[in-house]
């Protein structure tokens, strides 16, 4: 069978068409399916993102069907969204209370009925416990048509706790603000606040105060200042410095507060915004005690200048900060170490180089251990030898502020001593025990506490009797029965008192039993103390009657050699007048004219005859002189012209021995006296020299006054006289050794001479040396 071409064709065209519409078919439907897919993954990207949302959407339609992520349940403490907005309230207890389904439901109905919107916070306790805020509208037809409410539910739990406590820290800071301004009222010091214009906006009460205002409201309107013009700037330009420079400015100033001017400190503070604070501390009294600590710091230091132990301080930082001349000595430290702020290493170090410390092995641990003595909470001693055999005491204190204080004692001397004292009071209490004489020493309570070996053995006791340190009472009654007179032991205990409690010496005697007699004397000590010493005089009174037996013989032999001497004068007298006259008549030629030969022996005892009448008299006068008996008639006696006289009655005797005399001195000098007896010592004197000097030889006659004395000096170059020799010169007339007789010395001359010149109230002295001359020198008031 054949097929027509038109056939095929047709056939051809129609497959070809249904194959055209499969493939538009299945491109439709592929489209369809990306459309589809990609549907789907926007509402799971819408889901997600409404998962992901700070907010969850809450559909209630009209009937009360609810529909909302699971997310709600959770935030609710619910297992799954229920179906219709009833449900959010659980019969268990979670989800929302009664209260809040009331709330949410009136809301929900208002808003479905008249499309106002609502707002509303709840806080579900149980479950969750979530802050949660809801804001509800009415929902678009778009989204649920038939009068539908959309709420979105947002969770500000977190937000919550952070107001919480924005509103606790908020009350807190008002509570702070009001104790600030309250404690800035009542602060003692002036205070102030001023606004970005530097105008006063707020002042204190003691602002008020010190500025005499009525109330802080005057002062800042009238903007009353408390600070005054100070070098060309007022307050207001401090502050404005202040704030420009964005710093605090302080300043020392005076002021006038209360009627009173006074140094006060002030001070600007800019604020962290707008704004300058200012305060004002009254430091008058700081002052006032800076300078009373200054002056007082000085008066410290030059009183320390003036001990003789060395003081110095060193700051926090060991730096020398004063010194005083004893520790710069005894360190031998340079006059610059304070002004220099040597350190208290430098200051050691000086010291070793000098010698001042003592030799250490380790010098620099040696100084570093040194160091921490800043650190010590106690002060610390130590005691230094140096090479010189120098003892320091050296003692550091530390000071609050962390710096030093440190001492340094040359003890030297005062060990020294010590040692002196040491050996003293060994040697005292060996001289003590092995003293003549009993010592004991009582208390003022009466009790024995301490005694010599002596001192029992004076009253006849044992040694036994002293160990308990007895009271004087018991003391006493174990001496009374040794006593001659036991009742006398009276006598004891009130010398014993005297010395202890009056403070008073006294003394005693008393006999013993055995015919010993011992003197005993109480003495007060300084330390409160008294002595009581016991002497055994037995032997010294027995020699004490027999020396006033002697000394009465030897009155009466006095005597009788008196008597004697005074007899023999005068009975000499009577002769020797006779044989004098008798020469004198047969010179002058009443028995007739005389040979050669008879007139010659006539004029010899007629000087003989003078020799021994001077002689005699010079006795006389010698006995009455020591007896005291020597009269003498005063009168005014020039002595220039006196003196002059008696050398010119011996002018021949000093030429005829072929000397020279020199005499000197001033003719206004006057003295009272006797002129016989004043006569007769210078002769005496001046024959004394006459006759000691060989030919050529020179005599001095002196007339001075010194001191308000008249002083005649005789002085000789002549042979001069041994000590021994001028000793027996000076003794003159004397009773014999055994008191039985007269011994004659060299002459009557001096002795005479001295007895006249101390008659008169002066003195004489004679100083000679053999083969060296004579000098005497009579001393008159």
């Amino acid at each position: 069978m054949e097929t027509s071409p038109a056939l095929l064709a047709i056939v051809g065209l129609l497959l070809a068409l249904w194959t055209a519409g499969a493939v538009w078919a299945m491109l439709r439907a592929s489209g369809r399916e990306q459309k589809s897919i990609a549907s789907r993954q926007v509402a799971q990207r819408l889901s997600r993102l409404i998962e992901e949302a700070p907010a969850i959407p809450l559909l209630v339609r009209a009937d009360g069907r609810i529909e909302a992520p699971d997310r709600l349940a959770r935030w609710i403490g619910l297992d799954k969204v229920p179906e219709y907005m009833s449900e959010l309230a659980g019969a268990d207890g979670r989800g929302l209370t009664e209260a809040q389904m009331d709330d949410l439901t009136r809301n929900v109905r208002r808003t479905q009925k008249t499309a106002k919107p609502f707002r509303m916070a709840i806080t579900v306790a149980p479950g969750s416990g979530k802050s949660l805020a809801m804001q509800g509208s009415l929902a678009d037809p778009a989204v649920s048509p038939g009068g539908a409410a959309l709420i979105w539910v947002f969770d500000f739990s977190e937000s919550e706790a952070e107001l919480l406590q924005l509103r606790e820290e908020a009350a807190r800071a008002r509570e702070d603000f009001g104790a600030l301004v309250g404690l800035i009222e009542a602060a003692p010091m002036p205070m102030w606040f001023r606004g970005a214009d530097m105008q006063l906006r707020l002042v204190n009460q003691a602002y008020v105060e010190a500025v005499g205002a009525d109330s802080a409201d005057r002062v800042v309107t009238e903007q009353i200042e408390l600070v005054e013009t100070v070098n060309g700037r007022t307050a207001t330009e401090v502050a404005q410095q202040a704030a420009d420079r964005r710093q605090p400015i302080e300043r020392i100033v005076s002021a006038t507060i209360d009627r009173a001017r006074r140094t006060i400190r002030v001070t600007d503070l800019p604020l962290m915004g707008e704004g300058i604070a200012g305060y004002a501390v009254d430091i008058e009294e700081m002052e006032e005690q800076a300078r009373e600590f200054r002056a007082f710091r000085e008066a410290q230091r030059s009183m320390l200048d003036q001990l003789s132990i060395g003081v110095a301080q060193f700051d926090a930082a060991h730096r020398m900060t004063f010194a005083n001349q004893p520790f710069h000595r005894v360190f031998s430290l340079p006059p610059g170490v304070v002004n220099d702020r040597t350190t208290f290493q430098q200051m050691l170090l000086i010291a070793r180089e000098n010698g001042r410390i003592p030799e250490v092995r380790d010098f620099p641990a040696w100084r570093n251990e040194l160091a921490e003595w800043f650190q010590r909470d106690e002060p610390h001693e130590e005691a230094w030898s140096l090479s010189d055999s120098t003892h320091l005491r050296i003692v550091a204190q530390p000071l609050p502020d962390g710096g030093l204080v440190m001492i340094a004692e040359d003890r030297t001397e005062q060990l020294a001593l010590s040692a002196t004292r040491d050996t003293l009071l060994r040697t005292r209490t060996a001289t003590f025990d092995n003293l003549f004489e009993a010592l004991a020493v009582f208390a003022p309570d009466g009790h024995l506490e301490l005694w010599n070996r002596g001192f029992p053995g004076a009253w006849g006791i044992e040694h036994e009797v002293l160990d308990g340190h007895p009271q004087a009472e018991d003391l006493l009654g174990a001496i009374a029965p040794n006593l001659a007179d036991p009742s006398a032991v009276s006598r004891i205990n009130q010398v014993i008192r005297a010395a202890t409690l009056d403070r008073k010496k006294s003394d005693g005697r008393i006999e013993l039993a055995n015919g010993r007699t011992l003197d005993f004397t109480g003495v007060p000590l300084p330390d409160g103390n008294g002595l009581l010493t016991v002497l055994d005089v037995t032997a010294s009174r027995q020699a004490e009657q027999a020396l006033r037996e002697r000394n009465r013989a030897l009155e009466e032999a006095d005597a009788v050699m008196t008597r004697f001497l005074a007899n023999m004068s005068y009975e000499f007298r009577t002769p020797l007048t006779s044989i004098g006259g008798f020469a004198e008549l047969l010179t002058s030629g009443i028995a007739g004219e005389l040979p050669p030969q008879a007139e010659e022996y006539a004029q010899a005892i007629s000087l003989s005859v003078g020799k021994l009448t001077e002689q005699v008299e010079n006795v006389l006068d010698l006995s009455q002189s020591e007896a005291g008996l020597m009269p003498l008639r005063q009168s005014k006696l020039e002595l220039l012209p006196f003196v002059t006289q008696i050398v010119r009655k011996q002018e021949r005797r000093i030429l005829d021995s072929g000397l020279t005399l020199d005499l000197k001195g001033s003719p206004e000098k006057s003295v009272t006296a006797d002129p016989h007896q004043l006569r007769r010592a210078i002769s005496q004197l001046l024959d004394n020299a006459i006759n000691g000097t060989p030919r050529g030889g020179r005599i001095l006659v002196d007339i001075g006054r010194k001191r308000g004395e008249t002083k005649i000096v005789i002085a000789d170059n002549g042979r001069g006289m041994s000590q021994h020799e001028l000793a027996r010169a000076l003794e003159g007339i004397r009773m014999s050794a055994d008191g039985k007789g007269i011994e004659r010395r060299q002459g009557l001359g001096i002795p005479l001479a001295r007895q006249l010149i101390e008659a008169h109230g002066g003195t004489l002295e004679i100083h000679s040396r053999k083969n060296g001359g004579t000098t005497a020198t009579i001393t008159l008031p």
